[in-house]
């Protein structure tokens, strides 16, 4: 369903959502490019109003994450970052849309709650193909145990995220 007020494809927020400390999240730097806005003007809207990013909203970056990440992405997208990244929930990017009130803010919010929607639904179609899979195995011989290995193999996440190479 394409929304005619659409300016952000849904692919490309997919693209930059992140698993860290077992939540899905967005860094501040990538919600700032979909804003229009600086990542440092988006860091002070936040600091401004913080007591509206309690800890299951934002997460800050430790150290160690923020160099794993550098390592996974590459050092020269982050230019001269001198403070660790913040990262933002599905309900932090939520939040965002009463602290930046910009037009733009309110219609890349509407399109990040629909990439964070659209990937529970498929988490939630594969919990269910995994489900009915189960069923088929334990209904025929062991024959086919084979295929329903290969089935699970192929249904398994890679244990990194891929990036899109290019555009």
């Amino acid at each position: 369903m394409k929304d005619k007020y659409s300016i952000i494809p849904v692919e490309r927020i997919e693209r930059v959502i992140l698993l860290l400390q077992g939540h899905k999240v967005i860094l501040d730097k990538d919600l700032a490019v979909l804003y229009g806005v600086s990542t440092g003007n988006l860091n002070k809207a936040v600091t401004r109003n913080i007591d509206r990013f309690p800890d299951d909203f934002m997460i800050q970056l430790t150290e160690e994450e923020f160099k794993n990440l550098k390592f996974h992405i590459g050092i020269s997208r982050w230019g001269g970052t001198r403070k660790l990244p913040r990262a933002f929930t599905e309900q932090g990017v939520a939040m965002l849309s009463s602290v930046l009130q910009s037009p733009r803010a309110i219609l890349v919010n509407i399109e990040i709650m629909r990439a964070f929607v659209r990937l529970r639904q498929m988490l939630i179609s594969n919990a269910e193909l995994a489900r009915k899979l189960n069923a088929l195995e334990k209904k025929y011989d062991a024959q086919f145990k084979v295929v329903f290995d290969a089935m699970r193999e192929l249904m398994t996440p890679p244990d990194k995220p891929r990036r899109r190479i290019g555009y």
